[in-house]
């Protein structure tokens, strides 16, 4: 696991519990997973989040058995397993956490970067239907294109920094967007910015450049 960094917008409560409960799209389980291997907080609040949940099912009622299953659970214990194979361990990245690194198949070095205009790229990252998510370069100081949201955006900065009106997010940081906020962030100067964004909805763009280019950047 990366080590921890000092981050200012962690994600909600309600988001760790729906993540604890395994009710979020795969997508956003990915960008929550990522946020909470940077933030020493977010990481204790879904271990007490845990705890909790864990105590309510040792109060809950018990459920019968289906006929034979505990003699089914013990063949399958006695039964002879595969061998392990050896992993190589994974390189140490600064940029991807560790969540991260198994969608990608290692580092930054290993993504495979499409263009998307104004030096900024994308690349989309396979899960499952319900939402989609992508990692974003974009260039210091480079305006992303003013737009609002159909659904639930959520993006965590994994290098540089983004400005957002008046808040600035950093390494390890999280946005979570709705359909209240219309916002056009820019990467901060000094280093280049790149992002998980997870998405369940087609963002609105105000331009029509982006809004023709939407059907091919699958945004």
């Amino acid at each position: 696991m990366n080590s921890m960094t000092q981050v200012h917008h962690q994600v909600g409560d309600e988001i760790l519990t729906d993540y604890a409960a395994g009710n979020l799209a795969e997508a956003f389980n990915l960008v929550v997973a990522s946020h909470v291997s940077l933030c020493r907080d977010a990481r204790h609040r879904l271990e007490q989040i845990e705890a909790v949940g864990g105590a309510i099912l040792d109060q809950g009622h018990g459920f019968a058995m289906a006929p034979g299953s505990l003699e089914a659970t013990l063949a399958l214990i006695a039964s002879p397993q595969p061998e392990e194979t050896s992993v190589a361990p994974s390189r140490r990245c600064s940029v991807l956490p560790a969540p991260l690194q198994d969608y990608v198949g290692g580092c930054i070095d290993e993504v495979a970067w499409r263009p998307v205009g104004m030096g900024v790229k994308q690349a989309i990252l396979p899960t499952s239907p319900e939402a989609s998510v992508r990692l974003l370069y974009i260039p210091a100081g480079c305006k992303m294109p003013d737009h609002g949201h159909r659904g639930v955006e959520m993006t965590l900065v994994l290098q540089g920094a983004f400005l957002d009106g008046d808040d600035r997010f950093a390494r390890g940081d999280i946005e979570v967007a709705d359909a209240d906020l219309t916002h056009t962030p820019v990467a901060d100067l000094g280093e280049d910015c790149i992002c998980l964004a997870a998405t369940d909805a087609p963002l609105k763009f105000s331009g029509l450049m982006p809004r023709l280019a939407q059907p091919f950047l699958k945004i």
